[in-house]
């Protein structure tokens, strides 16, 4: 077909600040996981869809099936003004030593 461009689980971003490898990315409404660290002002990708070990709020427990938001640095459970990125896919604990969550990125824009 003419018009399709790519399958959509990747996206080509231009950093705004460094990113590390692994890092949450939210631009505008696109959430993604950064493929490799990304220099400030430089051309990088990041995965909008798979699942991955995320920072969590500490002292904060997760069912499976929760819906996911980004704080800005960190996943929680709470929507309040953060921004819908998932689901969990693996309960977690609520002690202040269980900071790593795992998410399934919804992959499509994100809402806050």
């Amino acid at each position: 077909m003419k018009n399709f461009i790519a399958a959509g689980n990747t996206l080509t971003i231009t950093a705004e600040a460094d990113i590390a490898s692994g890092a949450g990315v939210l631009i505008g409404s696109i959430f993604g996981v950064a493929t490799g660290p990304i220099a400030n002002g430089a051309e990088g990708v990041i995965n909008l869809t798979g699942v991955y070990d995320l920072p969590k709020t500490a002292s904060q427990a997760w069912t499976v099936g929760a819906l996911i938001y980004w704080t800005g640095s960190a996943c929680t459970n709470v929507a309040s003004t953060n921004t819908l990125i998932g689901v969990a896919v693996q309960a977690v604990g609520g002690t202040a030593n269980e900071t790593i969550g795992r998410v399934r990125l919804n992959g499509a824009g994100v809402t806050a």
